[in-house]
């Protein structure tokens, strides 16, 4: 199978597969209603599907996720959260481009994310890039949930269709560091966040 055929056959499975699940924690009102772009499991304690299933949830289970629980978002339940708009100079072609989604933080919140300042937080692109950070430097650096680029929605196959990404150009210590080293704890293609309660 192609890479694809592979991440086609993935979307289409997690989409079906988000409305059958019975969240085993307390149940938020939100059911997607259209396909499934970011998951969120682990230390939360809201949850509107069950248990990440191994045979159904290819893509999680790839990269070796497992959780008793978790959050489906779709574009209009994240859309529904208030946006944040900035405009940082991208390392893909040193110019400055509009971004604009929902703080990460918000996003955690909506799902009742443990919220100590060194929670881990991990991460995941659909081509596998992982990062781990901490609850306190999304809050400092102020991660956004991209989902526009200069306006338009992110395209999966481009940076999205989600981006976790922050303002690097007004962050200092970023700032002064060459472009192609200020963006390395930004997954584009964001499709699964792990809180990790410490």
């Amino acid at each position: 199978m192609n890479k694809r055929q592979f991440l086609t056959r993935a979307a289409v499975l997690g989409a079906a597969a988000s409305p059958a699940f019975g969240g085993q924690k307390e149940r938020k009102e939100f059911r997607a209603t259209s396909t499934v772009l970011l998951t969120v499991s682990s230390a939360i304690d809201r949850s509107n599907r069950g248990a990440l299933d191994p045979a159904l949830d290819q893509l999680l289970a790839k990269h070796l996720v497992k959780s008793t629980g978790a959050y489906t978002f779709d574009f209009a339940s994240i859309a529904s959260l208030p946006a944040v708009t900035f405009r940082p100079t991208l390392e893909y072609d040193a110019k400055p481009h509009s971004l604009s989604g929902p703080l990460l933080t918000d996003v955690l919140e909506r799902v009742a994310a443990t919220d100590s300042g060194e929670t881990k937080i991990v991460l995941r692109a659909i081509d596998g890039y992982t990062v781990m950070t901490t609850l306190d430097t999304l809050r400092a650096r102020r991660f956004i949930l991209a989902t526009h680029l200069d306006g338009k929605p992110l395209p999966l196959g481009g940076l999205g269709p989600l981006w976790a990404v922050y303002d690097a150009d007004h962050i200092p210590e970023l700032a002064a560091k060459p472009l192609k080293e200020r963006f390395v704890l930004c997954p584009w293609g964001l499709y699964h966040v792990q809180v990790i309660e410490t």
